[in-house]
């Protein structure tokens, strides 16, 4: 075995992507937020959330490579680095990026090849899912929400994804931005405004509720919710920057698109 052999993974994607490579006896450690694969929560000791970790844990671990993601994880990887741990922290935030990462992650473990494979497996799903798109009559314009309170809009990646779909976002400025904190709707109404014909809830680590959003103010003028169409991704299949959000998270979003063109008729 190449590359390291005692990995930590801070978040959920690492995980994911090593496990579909088959090289997750190399993992030690996870993310207490890791839900995919089912087997990896089962077999794998939690040691982290995502601003957060059980530094004292890890290190009993004897992690060779600790996997983390973005600069809200800056704080630990830095307590990890002082501590003599070689951390590696990506900071991906589009379509690309996450096929990238999967390309890198594989090499860094020395399993470039197969991950090469996988990530162009991804890729190739996608084609075939705008492919698809582009036979619809007419693209929806489309509001994603990761949160109710207050409303925050979706990140870069979702918003492609749902151009992927065959949906266009209504807020794609605010999808460049990378911390939801900047994605933080100022005034809801503007979702009225905008006039998306679907809502996809998404609301990080809890259930979508449709009525709540159709029953705030002035929002029954907006088409999705005249028209009945609220409906949920769940958040790991979507919000995670990795291979899920590219299979399984475009694909519900695809379902929930081309159901609205059929009803449309």
């Amino acid at each position: 075995m190449s590359g390291p052999r005692r990995i930590v993974c801070l978040t959920e994607e690492p995980t994911e992507v090593l496990y579909a490579l088959g090289e997750q006896d190399r993992i030690v450690g996870i993310s207490g937020f890791t839900v995919r694969p089912p087997a990896a929560r089962r077999e794998k000791p939690k040691v982290s959330a995502f601003t957060s970790a059980k530094i004292d844990e890890i290190l009993a671990l004897r992690p060779d490579f600790v996997v983390g993601f973005s600069d809200i994880q800056a704080d630990i990887a830095a307590e990890l680095v002082r501590r003599g741990v070689e951390v590696w922290i990506s900071n991906h935030r589009s379509v690309d990026g996450i096929v990238d990462y999967v390309r890198r992650l594989g090499a860094l473990v020395g399993v470039a090849a197969r991950a090469d494979a996988y990530a162009d497996g991804l890729a190739h799903g996608l084609d075939a899912v705008a492919a698809r798109a582009a036979r619809l009559p007419r693209r929806p314009r489309v509001y994603f929400e990761e949160w109710d309170e207050p409303p925050i809009s979706g990140i870069r990646w979702v918003a492609e994804l749902v151009r992927i779909a065959g949906g266009d976002d209504v807020f794609p400025e605010l999808a460049e931005q990378s911390l939801a904190k900047h994605r933080i709707l100022a005034d809801p109404l503007e979702v009225v405004r905008r006039a998306p014909d679907i809502i996809v809830g998404s609301w990080c680590g809890k259930k979508f509720r449709p009525e709540k959003v159709a029953a705030r103010p002035g929002w029954d003028a907006i088409p999705a919710v005249r028209d009945g169409e609220l409906h949920e991704v769940k958040s790991p299949l979507i919000l995670q920057p990795g291979p899920a959000a590219l299979a399984d998270g475009v694909a519900a979003l695809a379902a929930i698109i081309h159901g609205w063109a059929q009803r449309r008729g």
